[in-house]
């Protein structure tokens, strides 16, 4: 009897300094991820800074289309900062406003990589068709673009909200923790998400693979290793590994499936690793790789160091 109270003892003991241990480690997570959002403001403030003062760059389809991509990750990354906080606090708020918080973060996470398709596509276009690339590729038509990608976005959460309305459900008049699953009242919605989920894949795949063959076709047929065109080939690479950085929080279905034993420490992680570090790594990339915005961010880091 000593024995199995001691071994009781023991296991209690063990299991709250695990939990402890967790909720610890769960939380430094938080701070490092407000920490590289500050940092990531301050970056997106900095390149905003430089595109607003130079006319060069606000006249170019490519930096227009690359500050929509930061003010969408801003938007993804706050809006999914708060709710992962919701969440973890089983804060309960209205149904209607879960629902409006859940498809402009679900929508913002598709925006941006059919943002960086249109990205690769203007690539392509200034490779492929460089006599129509001043046509095409204007100011006015990065906008009508990304408003496009935005209004093809939004339409299967249209979809699903009318399924979610026409069911025969209170949910609408609940306040509930603010969970996708629990927005979920009929299983059509679920069909609605994987079928717009698989088209998303189908259509960003096809573009990445079509711009990246075209462009190098063209730079083999330059035969110069130093070539536009073979910048612009390693440019749409480099877009479609951003694609697959930013898509990478589908991954947690899988991780989900493995780590089961710590459901309240997963959250937390999850939305550092898979949300906030593609987001943090996509300008640091885009503005490292590309020459001119380089040598302007370089220009105004020596202006406010001086």
């Amino acid at each position: 009897m000593v024995n199995s109270s001691v071994l009781r003892d023991n296991t209690t003991l063990t299991t709250t300094i695990s939990s402890r241990l967790l909720q610890f480690i769960q939380w430094t997570f938080i701070p490092s991820i407000i920490i590289g959002f500050i940092f990531f403001l301050c970056f997106i403030t900095l390149v905003f800074n430089i595109f607003l003062k130079n006319p060069t760059l606000r006249e170019n389809a490519r930096y227009i289309l690359f500050v929509f991509l930061l003010i969408n990750d801003t938007l993804y990354l706050f809006l999914g900062f708060y709710l992962m906080l919701a969440s973890l606090n089983f804060l309960r708020i209205p149904a209607p406003l879960c629902y409006i918080l859940y498809t402009f973060s679900s929508g913002a996470f598709k925006v941006t990589p059919c943002n960086l398709a249109a990205m690769a596509v203007e690539q392509y276009i200034a490779i492929c068709h460089p006599l129509r690339h001043v046509e095409l590729c204007t100011p006015q038509r990065a906008n009508v673009v990304f408003t496009m990608i935005c209004s093809f976005v939004m339409f299967p959460y249209v979809a699903e909200f009318c399924v979610m309305a026409s069911s025969m459900t209170n949910i609408l008049n609940l306040y509930i923790v603010c969970q996708k699953e629990t927005l979920v009242v009929n299983p059509i919605q679920n069909i609605i998400r994987s079928i717009s989920l698989i088209l998303f894949f189908i259509m960003i795949g096809v573009v990445i693979i079509f711009t990246y063959v075209k462009v190098m076709l063209v730079a083999t047929k330059m035969c110069a290793e130093s070539s536009s065109a073979s910048k612009a080939g390693r440019t749409v690479m480099i877009h479609a590994f951003q694609i697959l950085l930013c898509t990478s929080p589908l991954l947690t279905t899988f991780t989900q499936a493995y780590t089961s034993k710590w459901p309240d420490f997963l959250p937390t992680v999850h939305f550092f690793v898979f949300t906030c570090l593609p987001r943090f790594l996509n300008p640091i990339i885009y503005g490292i790789r590309d020459e001119l915005l380089r040598h302007y961010i370089k220009k105004s880091l020596s202006g406010y160091i001086c």
